[in-house]
């Protein structure tokens, strides 16, 4: 294994962390200064480190610039930043450097090396992933609908010009913009991904154009951004649609005439970087509607090409499915499952919203779930499973206007059935019928679907939508009365009322505090 760098002035720190780093097995090589991990940086091929470990302040260099010359020569590589308790400062600055984590100090010692060994298995994983993406093939599909894009990237390879790449969320975009990078003639350049609607407006423009010191707080450091990241490269802008308006107006300039400014610079930067953007959005009707640059939409859009949905291309259901179910057994360090021709059609008759991306998310749930080596129709998620024609999402279990009722059918539905594990009058616990989804299932369903659709809000989304549910049904038992609804739920009356006016649940069966 790679050794952990440390860098610390502080002789004493250095050698409590060596030493306890020996004693779980883990390589060390220590510096006092940054520039000895720059030089050692530039002289090592392949014993560079695994993890780094930097103090924040020290004689010769910055911590925080440290990490921002080590992440443009190893992006991936996790970097612990040292710090103290009080410097809030320095701890927000080594996150937007893109810090693995910091420590402050003085440091709990175990609770540092559990730290360090963490930080380990990401660099592991990382470099798992990066293996197998460069053994995989780059794409699949044997449909002639995915026969056009193979030609197309053919007919693209030796040009630099700009590319669109529309199609439904989960359809394989980005799989398509490094496939344009790698038969272009930039492909000994860096290809360089950001996707703009996951990233706050107020730090994508110092994302995409970097800044300069002291451009806003806590830029204690200049920071290149993506466009010189990529430069000589590609750079793929995922999700331009949702690129706020006022930053399009600094695409299309560097679009234009090939520079731009960091923020907070006065000097012109030249861009020398092929752009790949993609979108699951209309962009010309966004065009229409004022909400994306008319002249910014014909600059991306030189050439256009359209991603089939996988409902699109039913005949690479199989082909993809055995190989995710191989990709997903080679992560896990688990004997490939096989999958028989009745699971395959029950997976060619579903509508896959969430595109390929969801069959290779189902794929991993099945090399997790299934139990057999051999799936079979009763194997697959309850969504597959379910068949066309049925659903198991929460939406579906109840109608919206009403409190779910997970209970028996004849179960009034202020009842004692409703949610209840049990009653206290020795009432059974209510039963699904057979085949009947039980809510269990309708949540994973609706998870998977979310998940699928490239959303980053799940968790939040699913929270919102069970806590309000379950407010509202134990109001409607109680007939309103807040302070016995939150004795039923087990939580205190102040916890229910912020609940309920966090949610937005005044008027919606939640009676106003009298």
């Amino acid at each position: 294994m790679k050794p952990i760098w440390i860098v610390d002035d502080d002789q004493s720190i250095r050698f409590v962390l060596e030493k306890a780093l020996l004693r779980e097995d883990l390589p060390t090589r220590s510096f006092t200064s940054p520039r000895d991990v720059l030089r050692a940086l530039d002289a090592s091929d392949d014993d560079g480190p695994q993890v780094l470990v930097s103090d924040i302040r020290m004689p010769g260099g910055s911590g925080l610039d440290l990490l921002t010359q080590v992440k443009e020569k190893l992006p991936g590589l996790p970097v612990i930043i040292m710090t103290a308790f009080s410097d809030l400062d320095s701890a927000v600055s080594a996150f937007q450097g893109g810090a693995f984590e910091y420590l402050p100090k003085p440091f709990d010692l175990p609770k540092a090396v559990e730290l360090i060994r963490r930080a380990v298995e990401e660099s592991q994983r990382e470099e798992v992933a990066e293996e197998g993406m460069a053994r995989a093939p780059e794409m699949l599909g044997q449909a002639p609908a995915m026969q056009d894009v193979f030609r197309a990237i053919g007919r693209l390879s030796q040009s630099n010009v700009t590319v669109l790449i529309t199609g439904e969320s989960g359809t394989g975009k980005e799989l398509v913009a490094r496939a344009l990078h790698k038969h272009s003639p930039r492909a000994s350049g860096p290809f360089v991904a950001i996707n703009t609607a996951a990233i706050p407006k107020d730090l994508l423009e110092s994302e995409l154009f970097g800044h300069e010191r002291g451009a806003f707080t806590g830029a204690q450091a200049m920071r290149r951004g993506r466009f010189e990241q990529a430069e000589g490269g590609t750079l793929f802008l995922d999700e331009i649609g949702d690129m706020p308006f006022d930053l399009q107006t600094r695409l299309l300039r560097v679009l234009s005439d090939g520079h731009f400014y960091r923020v907070g610079g006065h000097s012109a930067v030249k861009a020398n970087v092929r752009v790949i953007a993609a979108t699951h959005q209309d962009l010309e009707q966004r065009a229409k509607e004022g909400v994306f640059r008319e002249d910014l939409f014909h600059r991306l859009n030189v050439i256009r090409l359209r991603l089939p949905a996988l409902r699109e291309r039913l005949d690479d259901i199989p082909m993809l499915t055995r190989h995710f179910l191989q990709q997903s057994a080679s992560q896990l360090g688990v004997e490939p499952k096989r999958i028989s021709d009745a699971a395959l059609a029950r997976l060619g008759a579903f509508a896959f919203p969430g595109n390929v991306r969801q069959l290779e998310n189902i794929c991993h749930w099945l090399t997790v779930m299934a139990p057999a080596q051999l799936i079979e129709p009763k194997d697959l998620p309850p969504e597959v499973a379910a068949g066309p024609g049925e659903t198991t999402a929460i939406a579906a279990a109840a109608p919206a206007s009403a409190p779910t009722r997970l209970g028996r059918e004849d179960a009034p539905p202020n009842g004692p059935a409703a949610l209840r594990a049990g009653d206290p009058e020795g009432l059974p616990q209510p039963q699904p019928r057979p085949g009947q989804p039980t809510w269990e299932s309708g949540l994973e369903a609706e998870a998977l679907a979310l998940l699928a659709s490239g959303r980053h809000d799940v968790w939040e989304e699913l929270s919102k939508r069970f806590e309000s549910r379950l407010i509202l049904t134990a109001l409607a038992n109680t007939r309103g009365r807040r302070i016995e609804a939150a004795q039923k739920l087990g939580i205190g009356r102040n916890t229910i009322t912020r609940k309920i006016q966090e949610l937005g649940l005044e008027g919606q069966g939640a009676p106003r505090e009298a």
